[in-house]
Parts: C-alpha cells; sequence; structure tokens
C-alpha cells in the first residue's frame, strides 16, 4: 500500500511515497481506510531524528488520520463504514490501525479534512486550558501564534468556555484567520505585544496565556500575566527552549505550567472519552470547527512538511489520500 515514509534523518528532503509499505493488522484496535491525514510539528521533528520517539528507518509519517472503518475488533465499539478520526502511529498511509480509545465518532458537519486536523491540536488545547490551566468563565487568555492549528484551537475552546481571548501573530493575513476564528483582540508579535496587551487589560495582565512557540517572546510572556496567572508551556515551535527567573513567579504570584498531552492522556482513556465528548458538546454548540489551511495530495508530503517548516501555514496542513 501507498504511504509517506522517511528514508533518511536530514528533514523533508528525504521524505517519499512508497507502494510498499507492509499492510496492518487488525488485531484489537479498529482498521481505517484512510482519506485524509494531518500533519504537526512533531513530524518535522521526526524528519530530523530530533523527537522523543525515534523509530528505525524507513518509518511511515502520521500520527492523526481521518476515513472510513474497514474493520473492528467486536469489542471496540465501532463498526465497518463508520467515519471517524483517530490518533495512531504511521497514519499517513492507505490503511492505519488505531486503538479504540484513540479513535472518535467524526462530527456530521466535519470533513474528512477538518477530523484529520482535530484530535491532537483540540484535545491538546483543551487539556492545556481546563486541566493545566484551569480556565474559569470571564477569563482573559493570550495565544501565541493564534493562527496555527493549535492556537485557531485554543481561541475557540476558550471563547467556547466564555473566556475573552487575545491572539498574537505576525501578519495582516494572520490576523484576518485569528479575528475569523474567534479571537477578540489581536496584537503583532513583531512590535511591542506586551504593551499593548497591557493597554487592553487595563494594566492586569492575562489569566492564562497559551503558548505553543516559546524562543524569545519567553520572558516577556512571564510579564504579561496578571497575579495568579498561568503560562501554558504547550512547545517550542520558535525553535529555542526558554529558562525562567523564578523570582518572577514569586513576586507577581504567577505560575509556568507545563502541557504534556500526548504521553499523559494515551493511557487513560478515561481522560480522552472525557475530553471528547466535551469537544463534540463544543462542536455541535458551533464553537469549534477545526480550519484547513491547506489540503496537498501525499505525494507532496515534503512540499507540506517544507511550508509547515518554514511557518509559511494558517490553520492545519492536511494530506489526503482519497
Amino acid at each position: 500500500m501507498r504511504a509517506l515514509q522517511v528514508t533518511e534523518l536530514t528533514g523533508p528532503e528525504a521524505v517519499t511515497v512508497t507502494s510498499e509499505a507492509p499492510e496492518p493488522e487488525v488485531g484489537d484496535g479498529v482498521l481505517i481506510e484512510v482519506e485524509a491525514g494531518g500533519l504537526a510539528f512533531p513530524d518535522l521533528l521526526l524528519t530530523r531524528g530530533k523527537y522523543q520517539v525515534k523509530p528505525d528507518l524507513p518509518f511511515t509519517l502520521g500520527t492523526e488520520v481521518a476515513g472510513t472503518v474497514a474493520a473492528a475488533a467486536e469489542e471496540s465499539g465501532f463498526a465497518p463504514g463508520e467515519r471517524v478520526m483517530a490518533i495512531t502511529f504511521g497514519g499517513l498511509a492507505e490503511r492505519a490501525v488505531a486503538e479504540p480509545h484513540m479513535t472518535f465518532r467524526l462530527p456530521r458537519s466535519f470533513s474528512m479534512e477538518q477530523g484529520a486536523g482535530f484530535i491532537l491540536n483540540y484535545h491538546t488545547s483543551h487539556f492545556a486550558l481546563h486541566r493545566r490551566g484551569a480556565l474559569k468563565e470571564g477569563e482573559t487568555v493570550l495565544v501565541h501564534g493564534a493562527a496555527g492549528g493549535v492556537g485557531t484551537a485554543a481561541i475557540q475552546i476558550a471563547r467556547g468556555s466564555r473566556a475573552r481571548t487575545i491572539g498574537v501573530v505576525s501578519n495582516d493575513e494572520k490576523e484576518r484567520v485569528a479575528r475569523e476564528m474567534g479571537a477578540d483582540e489581536v496584537v503583532r508579535g513583531d512590535g511591542d505585544w506586551l504593551a499593548a496587551v497591557r493597554e487592553l487589560t487595563g494594566g492586569r495582565g492575562v489569566d492564562v496565556l497559551y503558548d505553543p512557540v516559546g524562543g524569545e517572546r519567553f520572558a516577556d510572556s512571564v510579564r504579561a500575566l496578571a497575579p495568579e496567572g498561568r503560562l501554558l508551556v504547550v512547545g517550542f515551535a520558535g525553535g529555542q527552549i526558554p529558562t525562567v527567573t523564578a523570582n518572577r513567579l514569586l513576586l507577581r504570584n504567577v505560575s509556568v505550567v507545563g502541557v504534556g498531552w500526548g504521553e499523559f492522556a494515551w493511557d487513560r482513556p478515561e481522560l480522552m472519552a472525557e475530553i471528547g465528548a466535551d469537544l463534540e458538546r463544543l462542536a455541535q454548540e458551533g464553537h469549534v470547527r477545526p480550519l484547513v489551511g491547506r489540503s496537498y495530495p501525499l505525494e507532496e508530503g515534503a512540499r507540506a512538511l517544507r511550508d509547515l517548516d518554514e511557518r509559511r501555514a494558517t490553520g492545519k496542513l492536511v494530506l489526503t489520500l482519497r
């Protein structure tokens, strides 16, 4: 079967499509005829051997898929023909197997491409804002990278929780996207965004700061927090892993909170089900709708990864297989 594989750890250029990938076996899981698969920052790290998981070469990329159930273990709760979305490993192939607790029925209003960009971004953002960030109704949330996949997800979930949202972006197009996704206010990250945030909050700062970027903004992100504010460390798309001066936490009674959804949630089916049910409610109420920034055929996987690497994307980048 066709699959998008990494043959050397030299980045997107070493990613190719093979027609000889081994067929997966359903076992105790759910076998999915994959129609679309999402790309995420960990996929880039995998192409360079910089992710915490280091599969043997060659290996198939892809952790997010959407498609139709081809077969399923009897106790899985799924049946052939159902439209689903799932988290798996090696998902960018014509067929993939996912564990039942990492598989969800696709909302009727979602396309396959939207389903392929939903679980990773929206489960991560829900976990970050609610379980780790203890977000309350009426609080103010600032989101770095507000036009990207996780950024747009965070804005929508915060809005669905009746919080005020401020997005940080780098250009006019990304500002347009952030506003369309529901940001109440948008500021520019390449300007004095901290001063703009202080002005928008009357000098108080924000209650929750969602940061998938890291890098040079981190020190000012700590300064942007209101008393008892929470800075959520979601990732390091900016490339640099920052450090924090601990006295700033003490003086303002603020917290820097790690967000590691994937490994934490994998062995907690009850948490996956809880987050999935609340996201389904938010989808039914119209609060969340995944933004597909661009869709590419599987054969253009290397190009899509380059676009992701060079931060040309808004929303989620998706590869289609059918």
